[in-house]
C-alpha cells in the first residue's frame, strides 16, 4: 500500500496531470484495456475530495478528448493498414466489424455511450476515423460522453468517500472510495449493457453485421450521415 500513500501525498496539479495522462492512455486500443481509467478517477476523488470535483471532471474530459482525437486521426490515415496488420490481429476482426456495424447504424449516439462500454470505448474512435465520420460531430458526441462518464464516476466517488467516516478503524478515504466506487460502477455498467442488449452479443462486444443480434437497418441513410 506504499504506492497508494505516495499518490495520496501528491499536490493537486501533479495529481491532475497524472490523471490526464491516464485518460489519454485509456483511449488507446489494446493499451486502454490495461489502464484503469475509472479507478484513476475514483482515486483522484478520494484524494482531493468533492471540492476538486470540477477540476477532476475537466481533466477527465480533456484527457479523453485528447486520446480519442489522436486515435481518430490515426484511424483516418491508417485504419485499413492497422485492421489487416498485427494490431488488427490483436484486436480481432469480430470486434472491428462490430464497431463498424454500431457506428454505421447509430453514429454519434454510439460515440456518446461508448465510454460506458469497456474495450469498445478505446476501439471506436479508431474505427470512426476509418469510416470518415465528420470530426466535429465525433468530438461533440465524444465530449458529451466523456462528461457523462466522468460525471458518473465523480458522483459515485463522492458517495463512496462519504462512507469513510462510517467505517471503523479510520480507513484511507482513497482506498474506500476506490473499492466502493468500483462496486457501485459495476452495477451501473451492468444496467448500461442491459439497455444496449439488442446491440450487444453475449460476450459484451457489439454484434457485427449478419449477427443474430443485429438490429434492423434504418430505411434511409446511416448513423454517420444524420445531422
Amino acid at each position: 500500500m506504499d504506492w497508494l500513500a505516495q499518490i495520496g501525498e501528491l499536490p493537486t496539479l501533479p495529481l491532475l496531470g497524472a490523471l490526464g495522462l491516464v485518460m489519454i492512455l485509456d483511449a488507446v486500443p489494446l493499451l486502454g484495456v490495461l489502464v484503469p481509467g475509472d479507478v484513476a478517477i475514483l482515486a483522484a476523488v478520494g484524494v482531493q475530495g468533492p471540492a476538486a470535483g470540477l477540476a477532476v471532471l475537466g481533466t477527465v474530459v480533456a484527457g479523453c478528448l485528447a486520446g480519442w482525437s489522436l486515435s481518430f486521426l490515426v484511424g483516418r490515415r491508417l485504419a485499413d493498414r492497422l485492421r489487416h496488420g498485427r494490431v488488427g490481429d490483436w484486436i480481432g476482426e469480430q470486434r472491428w466489424a462490430a464497431a463498424e456495424h454500431m457506428l454505421r447504424r447509430s453514429g454519434g449516439h454510439m460515440v456518446l455511450v461508448a465510454p460506458f462500454l469497456p474495450v469498445f470505448n478505446a476501439l471506436l474512435p479508431l474505427v470512426a476515423g476509418g469510416l470518415r465520420m465528420p470530426y466535429r460531430r465525433f468530438v461533440g458526441s465524444a465530449a458529451l460522453g466523456a462528461a457523462a462518464w466522468g460525471g458518473l464516476y465523480l458522483v459515485l466517488g463522492t458517495v463512496a468517500r462519504s462512507i469513510t467516516g462510517l467505517l471503523p478503524g479510520a480507513p484511507s478515504p482513497m482506498v474506500v472510495t476506490m473499492v466502493v466506487g468500483v462496486l457501485l460502477a459495476t452495477g451501473v455498467l451492468a444496467v448500461t449493457r442491459h439497455r444496449l442488449r439488442p446491440e450487444l452479443p453475449d460476450d459484451g462486444h457489439p454484434a457485427p453485421a449478419g449477427s443474430l443480434h443485429r438490429a434492423p437497418e434504418p430505411e434511409q441513410g446511416s448513423g454517420l450521415n444524420r445531422g
